[in-house]
């Protein structure tokens, strides 16, 4: 049953990416990302972001004019995030978007979540 599911999520993420052509270079979901050094997340960690006590994991607050905005940076970052194949975790309400990330994979950070971040940046205009 697992298998199945997972060959199903294979192929909606491959006709995903042959029907968006901005997807078509997205990443494969076998490759496993790597968990980055507590240097690397220093050095690496876009401005804004703070790291979450208790957990390896960055997070900011994004706070827009009014909940239209907020809708707005969030489908901007949902689309970045399925063209990674890289997903936050984050609570909207009305004009505060709070976002975590972290990589379930290499049950840490990875240099997607530092690019993400730093996407989610560009998409609020505090980059």
């Amino acid at each position: 049953m697992a298998v199945m599911r997972a060959s199903r999520s294979l192929s909606r993420v491959a006709l995903l990416a042959a029907r968006t052509p901005a997807l078509a270079g997205a990443r494969s979901l076998s490759a496993k990302p790597v968990r980055l050094s507590e240097e690397e997340i220093t050095s690496l960690t876009p401005a804004g972001w703070t790291t979450v006590e208790g957990r390896e994991a960055i997070e900011r607050k994004f706070q827009f004019a009014d909940f239209s905005e907020a809708w707005a940076f969030m489908s901007r970052s949902a689309l970045a995030a399925e063209e990674m194949c890289h997903h936050p975790e984050w609570f909207n309400v009305y004009n505060t978007v709070h976002v975590t990330l972290a990589t379930h994979d290499c049950s840490g950070l990875s240099k997607n979540d530092m690019e993400l971040a730093a996407r989610m940046n560009k998409f609020a205009g505090s980059a």
